[in-house]
């Protein structure tokens, strides 16, 4: 299974830590080229150095902003040369705003809203169409987007929700389209639960109050524990893979029993 996607060019956003690094690593070791996307210069060099000691591939990295169209267009185009025309792969992985704003929707600006759209939706659009023809060149393709349990379910803040949810009815709709599909391309989402991140949230709650935080765990999450970054890669990892051929349309609750939804 190592080798499962030799020769295949992956392009995975927010790449560079966390499920997106995880994700890179786990396409590299199954032979595939990776272009991870950050906003970060610092971490697209550690990334691409991380994976390069994986595998000769000539993995490449690219800054941009997921807030800005203009940027999101010149990395398309980045890629584009990088990938002489097409790529193979593309994972939605940049994204987040479900700690923005404030807890009272009226308390938070439109701009918070607008933001958390366009960079969890609005970036996966454009790659989306701007790749799907390379896709479409070479009769295979994978897309997949992730989201999250507040996708499929109430709570949390309204704009992530919308967001998230936004993400999987994009999947969900180009998966139904039968130019795509014969074409061996497809699309699907994969809904995380909570995952522990270094620098990010979660990391931040349990340094801030250990104990409560290890009470609040046990507490809400079925496990006793929150997920890894890996854990979600290995779901991403096998979709992108030939033996996910008959996976088309499907959101993936990757949550050890969170998602309290059917």
């Amino acid at each position: 299974m190592e080798h499962e996607l030799a020769g295949k060019t992956a392009v995975i956003t927010g790449g560079t830590h966390g499920i997106g690094l995880a994700t890179a690593l786990d396409l590299a070791r199954q032979g595939c080229r990776a272009i991870v996307c950050s906003r970060s210069e610092s971490r697209v060099t550690a990334a691409v150095r991380e994976l390069s000691g994986i595998s000769r591939n000539d993995h490449r990295g690219v800054t941009f902003d997921a807030l800005s169209i203009q940027s999101v267009d010149e990395l398309i185009a980045q890629v584009l040369e990088i990938a002489h025309g097409g790529v193979d792969i593309l994972v939605n992985n940049v994204g987040g705003g479900g700690r923005w704003g404030d807890e009272d929707p009226l308390q938070t600006e439109l701009k918070v809203w607008n933001e958390v759209y366009q960079k969890n939706v609005g970036v996966a659009i454009q790659l989306t169409l701007a790749f799907l023809p390379g896709m479409l060149k070479k009769k295979w393709g994978r897309v997949i987007s992730v989201t999250s349990i507040y996708g499929r379910m109430a709570g949390g803040r309204p704009w992530f929700n919308l967001a998230k949810h936004a993400q999987e009815a994009l999947m969900k709709n180009f998966s139904q389209n039968r130019n795509f599909l014969r074409a061996n391309i497809t699309f699907n989402s994969v809904a995380p639960g909570g995952i522990m991140i270094p620098g990010t949230g979660w990391d931040q709650e349990e340094q801030t109050n250990p104990e409560a935080f290890r009470a609040m765990v046990d507490q809400e999450f079925p496990l006793g524990r929150l997920g890894t970054p890996s854990e979600v890669a290995s779901v991403i990892g096998f979709l992108c893979s030939p033996r996910a051929s008959l996976v088309n349309g499907a959101s993936i609750l990757v949550d050890g029993g969170e998602c309290p939804a059917l």
